[in-house]
């Protein structure tokens, strides 16, 4: 057995790095832009002030992008082709940097097309040192816009005239002089990577290799060191934030799972000892009803019902965990928490009650078809000597297959109890930022739960061996 655990453990560090590779690629195909949500969604390169409020929003978006370590390479390295910088990286703004691969894809000269790309800076931060007044109003603006065009746009045809119109718009004032320099040496850089096209660079491969100085190796060393980076939302350490909402979520579950198993497994062992029985279909009948019926529908009658005055039946609290105080003795701190929790806890234990029961009174009825029950039964024993001391060991192979699943669902958390009763546990927490976008919170809870999944994977190979002698895993 310790051969085998070891040979597991050993094998968790494949696993779990390719399982960190799959959530980081996740992370990078993630829809928005990371440094703007971290920045709280406000769009930093583009202001209507001077170049100074440029500069400064340019040079926030630059610093949060390097504080999250969105100017390094992606990985190790990459597979790629001759025609596409090493350096690429360094464009952040996505949509820009996805345009720039097309236009490399196309013409394949990349000096020519940083060089295009450099002029359509130095025409926009030229445009913003001009003098607004009713001369340069329409013309500024359209060169504006045109430039905004020009980062998103790889067709010719569309470049072209985008061009042709900001050199005639930046010609209509002597205001201008400086942006209508720009924009003929932006036509003259666009002409040139035209003319310079080299695509034959896009079929010859190449190898960039970028060393350990990339975002998924400082991600992952971070997190094996419990840094797991700053929440979008409020920019609090993730791991404040899990280690406020965890215990909550861990004390609810660890309630529901000891009273499911408390009351499924000995239901579970006499409903197989009396099958066949009314007794038995009755109990069949109302555990099906309980598994069939939806956590959140029952929970929402449970509020309606039996939390507020107008039925009659203002038995418990509404939502929360209850306000607590210094002044109040251990006895009212119970009192007050577990008035909050009875319901959450209802919800959560009838439905994997009700499963358990089924899978131990299947695993019992299993085993009781054996030949060395019978011959257990044949020499005399009593019925339930035969269940209890033969049988009960060998039919809890089922239950502890589930049991499995249960640490990274006591670590996500069950969302949807914990959003109907306003419980601040994982789940409600990881459900509010995955709607707000919250990545580093999101992939932070998916590592946690591949991480568990595995250790709840390994303590159920363990049991396996511990309740039956006959599973060995030792060859």
């Amino acid at each position: 057995m310790f051969v085998y655990v070891l040979k597991r453990l050993l094998f968790f560090i494949p696993t779990l790095l390719i399982i960190s590779v799959l959530t980081f690629a996740l992370s990078k195909m993630a829809p928005g832009d990371p440094v703007r949500l971290a920045l709280g969604n406000q769009d930093q390169g583009e202001t209507n002030g001077g170049s100074s409020d440029k500069m400064a929003g340019e040079k926030a978006y630059l610093d949060m992008s390097e504080q999250l370590g969105l100017n390094l390479p992606s990985f190790y390295f990459q597979l790629s082709n001759a025609a596409t910088p090493d350096t690429l990286y360094r464009f952040i703004k996505k949509p820009e940097r996805d345009n720039l691969e097309r236009l490399i894809s196309m013409y394949g000269n990349w000096p020519q097309i940083a060089d295009y790309y450099a002029s359509i800076k130095r025409t926009e931060y030229a445009m913003l040192d001009v003098k607004q007044d009713s001369t340069t109003y329409t013309s500024g603006k359209t060169v504006k816009e045109d430039c905004a065009k020009l980062y998103l746009d790889y067709k010719d045809r569309n470049i072209s005239a985008i061009i042709d119109e900001m050199v005639a718009a930046s010609a209509s004032s002597p205001l201008m002089s400086t942006v209508h320099s720009e924009a003929v040496k932006m036509q003259t850089a666009y002409n040139a990577m035209k003319s310079q096209a080299t695509p034959a660079k896009n079929w010859i491969p190449q190898l960039k290799w970028y060393g350990t100085d990339n975002q998924y190796h400082r991600w992952l060393s971070h997190f094996l060191v419990l840094d797991f980076g700053i929440s979008y939302i409020d920019k609090r350490p993730i791991w404040s934030k899990i280690s406020e909402a965890m215990p909550w979520t861990l004390l609810l579950n660890l309630i529901s799972i000891i009273l499911s198993y408390i009351i499924a497994i000995p239901l579970g062992i006499w409903s197989a000892r009396k099958k066949g029985s009314w007794a038995d279909r009755f109990v069949t009948v109302i555990l099906f009803i309980l598994y069939s019926l939806p956590v959140f529908w029952v929970a929402t009658l449970l509020i309606t019902f039996v939390t507020t005055p107008e039925y009659g039946m203002d038995l418990f609290p509404t939502f929360g965990l209850g306000e607590v105080n210094d002044t109040m003795g251990l006895g009212e701190v119970f009192a007050e928490r577990a008035s909050h929790f009875i319901l959450p806890v209802f919800c959560l234990t009838y439905g994997s009650l009700a499963y358990l029961s089924r899978q131990m009174r299947g695993g019992v009825l299993s085993v009781l078809r054996q030949d060395y029950i019978r011959t257990a039964r044949a020499k005399g024993l009593a019925d339930g000597k035969v269940v209890w001391k033969h049988a009960f060991r060998n039919s809890l192979i089922p239950i502890i297959t589930i049991f499995a699943s249960l640490l990274p669902s006591a670590i996500s958390g069950a969302f949807i109890i914990e959003i109907i009763f306003s419980i601040p546990g994982m789940g409600k927490v990881a459900f509010m930022s995955l709607g707000a976008r919250d990545y580093p919170m999101v992939f932070t809870v998916m590592m946690l739960s591949a991480f568990l999944t595995l250790v709840g994977t390994l303590i159920s190979d363990i049991l396996y061996a511990v309740v039956d002698p006959r599973i060995s895993f030792d060859k």
